[in-house]
């Protein structure tokens, strides 16, 4: 019964993951994102007090 040989099925275990780990890492490291993000000016923009038509 081959499935029960654990050498041919190590081996293609072992080389999938070679493949894996040698290919998805760059594409990961490749990825861009598309909108750069900007950075805040420190200071608070001014808000107005709420007026309540109630109160």
């Amino acid at each position: 019964m081959p499935q029960l040989n654990p050498a041919p099925w190590f081996a293609i275990l072992v080389f999938s993951w070679m493949v894996f780990l040698a290919v998805i890492p760059a594409k990961v490291t490749a990825h861009t994102f598309p909108n750069t993000p900007n950075l805040q000016s420190a200071e608070k923009p001014k808000t107005d007090p709420w007026t309540w038509p109630w109160h």
